[in-house]
């Protein structure tokens, strides 16, 4: 162990002196908490703590140039625009054929966001869609037209009866009573009985069809509600074919949900992902879990919950162009970073529940 920090240790101060002339570093990055973000002005994160000290130890200067997105990050250092980059890149090996990357920097991995919803909202939206599901409706329609068959009966003998429980004997409004009469019947809530004998008949034939409607529309009902509820349940990746799934453009999510034959809505940013959750445009959300969990617990506590394990392990890396003559002297200054311990320290400010 003490052979390998003296051999990092020399190497540190080789490169003191080759750089020692050279011009500010430009690191370029992207935005993505809590590896990297604003604030008051200043970037700040564990990505950019890391690099700072890397920096520190090598005797670099540097300057952070903000790009908007991973494949922005991606082209500026295969480009020459920046000499190297740092966030939360994953290594993978499609990016190994144009870029080169350090050791690992991270160990990461995907995971899975939806909205929280309150539990009684639930219930009645889910009612209500039931109710006024395809399958009902027609069913409803139906029921509607067929009222109007026990009412005329109903109407046309009990209007001729002197004790009839219809107020208006003429066809207007009296029809509409009669009416009124069935639908209360249908729903087991009539407080009359029709006093002339043929209606009667039709009364008691109306109420045995009534009992087998109520319960063929609970039936229904009910499992529609139990349909929703199991498609609505997302608890893991296996969950994941037919629903709606946001991944961000150019994270390595989207190549998974592409292995995966899982239909993709590609957004830009988390935020767009999340307006898309809470407006019930999407169900999901499949993205690097460090993010997701940092979101969940800060700017999205409340809104969106991270459910099930991590899935599809990844390890993110710092980016430099292909053989760039820097990667050895930072590979050395991270592992030792590792070794003495700093490595944990800056672990434990930015992930550590405190």
């Amino acid at each position: 162990m003490l052979r390998r920090i003296v051999i990092f240790s020399l190497l540190g101060l080789i490169t003191q002196a080759l750089w020692a002339d050279e011009p500010s570093l430009r690191v370029a990055t992207r935005i993505v908490e809590p590896f990297v973000y604003q604030d008051n002005g200043q970037l700040t994160g564990f990505s950019v703590d890391l690099w700072q000290e890397i920096a520190q130890r090598l005797k670099l200067t540097s300057k952070f140039v903000v790009v908007p997105d991973i494949n922005g990050l991606l082209s500026n250092v295969q480009s020459g625009a920046a000499d190297l980059g740092i966030a939360a890149i994953s290594i993978t090996a499609e990016r190994e054929r144009t870029v080169d990357f350090s050791q690992p920097m991270f160990d990461s991995g995907l995971q899975i966001m939806v909205a929280t919803r309150a539990h009684r909202s639930d219930v009645i939206t889910a009612v209500i869609e039931g109710i006024f599901s395809s399958t009902l409706i027609p069913l409803l329609e139906a029921v509607a037209l067929l009222i109007l068959v026990p009412a005329h009966l109903v109407w046309f003998w009990e209007r001729r009866h002197p004790a009839s429980m219809l107020s208006h004997r003429s066809y207007f409004p009296g029809i509409f009573e009669a009416c009124w009469w069935a639908a209360s019947t249908l729903a087991t809530q009539a407080d009359q009985m029709p006093r002339a004998t043929f209606a009667r008949i039709i009364a008691v034939m109306w109420m045995f069809a009534s009992v087998i409607f109520v319960a063929y529309f609970t039936a229904t009902v009910t499992s529609n509600l139990t349909v929703q509820q199991m498609h609505g349940v997302i608890e893991g990746p296996a969950d994941l074919p037919g629903k709606r799934v946001y991944g961000l453009s150019g994270s390595t999510s989207l190549d998974y949900l592409h292995v995966h034959s899982v239909s993709a809505q590609v957004v830009k940013t988390l935020d767009e992902a999340v307006d898309g959750l809470l407006n019930r445009e999407g169900d999901a959300i499949v993205y690097d879990a460090p993010a997701l969990m940092y979101y969940a617990a800060h700017e999205g506590k409340g809104k969106v919950n991270v459910v099930g394990a991590m899935f599809h392990r990844e390890n993110y890396g710092i980016v430099f162009p292909e053989h760039s003559a820097r990667l050895k002297a930072i590979d050395g200054a991270l592992l030792k970073m590792k070794e003495d311990g700093t490595y944990d320290q800056l672990y434990a400010k930015w992930f550590e529940v405190k």
